[in-house]
């Protein structure tokens, strides 16, 4: 169980982290400031291997309409993927993720919307930054300082989230070590001056907690890793970039009510300072963030 005393501890240990601001830059034309509003990024899976059924869309039209829909509720960036993350979902090769995203990529930047592109391939991530994207969520890392050059030709930002294998694709057993924001600290200072040596200045970092390694399938294990990098992300805002968190679902513990899930999340992400929250469910997850900001 979560108490007061859990969060006063890190506080007493960690305080200072949490009071050292974050960059803050435009995308796409407009303004971010992370330091005084987090913001939300709304999801659209055209893979029918997604399991999130709410964020599936077979047809370019259904995903247009949809990112239309998100924005209205408050997203100020869509994400769109072509390839499931989940690890027995079909692979699907650049052709046809490129024959998935580009028609829905200029549709939706045509709207006037900030489109980020979910990607590990260099080919898509060019295809989709040509197509109008301005974000880059990048799920692997064989090939960054390649991802990190053309970003920076295009001025697009990218979010570098933390594998641990060559991409979410391609993962193992999940190695907690003695300290796992300080293995995830090493992992993105690394990269971090890569992308900076690219010219590439535009960044969030996301700890990756909805990637599938082996041994996070015992849900007790995978909560509790989950909550606790929620909870301390915050200790990672020394490094200068927003935190961006993917909402995850706890399906075990919600079941019927999974649609719950990723509000329940954010609140504990909100604790931890998140930055931009990346969901399915954008205005219940606005209607958490507007009711914290009151208090």
């Amino acid at each position: 169980m979560l108490h007061l005393q859990d969060l006063a501890e890190l506080w007493q240990k960690h305080g200072a982290a949490a009071l050292t601001p974050v960059r803050e830059f435009s995308v796409g034309g407009r303004n971010f400031p992370f330091n005084s509003r987090p913001q939300i990024m709304g999801v659209i899976n055209l893979s029918p291997d997604s399991w999130y059924r709410e964020s599936v869309c077979l047809t370019a039209e259904g995903a247009i309409q949809r990112a239309r829909v998100l924005a209205a509720e408050g997203a100020a960036i869509i994400d769109i993927g072509a390839e499931s993350s989940l690890n027995h979902a079909a692979r699907v090769d650049e052709l046809l993720q490129q024959s998935r995203l580009l028609p829905v990529i200029r549709e939706v930047v045509a709207s006037g919307i900030i489109v980020s592109a979910e990607t590990y391939q260099p080919v898509v991530a060019r295809a989709a930054l040509e197509a109008g994207a301005r974000v880059l969520n990048i799920t692997g890392v064989t090939d960054l300082p390649e991802i990190f050059h053309m970003a920076a030709d295009f001025e697009a930002a990218v979010i570098l989230c933390y594998v641990q294998g060559a991409n979410v694709r391609e993962v193992g057993d999940f190695d907690f070590g003695s300290d796992t924001i300080g293995q995830m600290r090493e992992y993105f200072a690394r990269h971090l001056e890569t992308a900076q040596r690219a010219g590439c200045n535009k960044l969030l970092i996301d700890p990756g907690l909805g990637f599938y390694y082996r041994n996070l399938a015992d849900s007790s294990v995978r909560v509790r890793h989950q909550m606790r990098t929620f909870l301390e992300t915050f200790r990672l805002r020394d490094l200068g970039c927003p935190i961006c968190h993917a909402l995850p679902h706890a399906f075990e513990y919600f079941g019927e009510e999974v649609r719950s899930a990723e509000p329940f999340f954010a609140v504990l992400a909100a604790l931890g300072q998140t930055n931009l929250f990346r969901t399915h469910e954008v205005a219940r997850i606005k209607a958490v963030l507007d009711t914290l900001a009151v208090f």
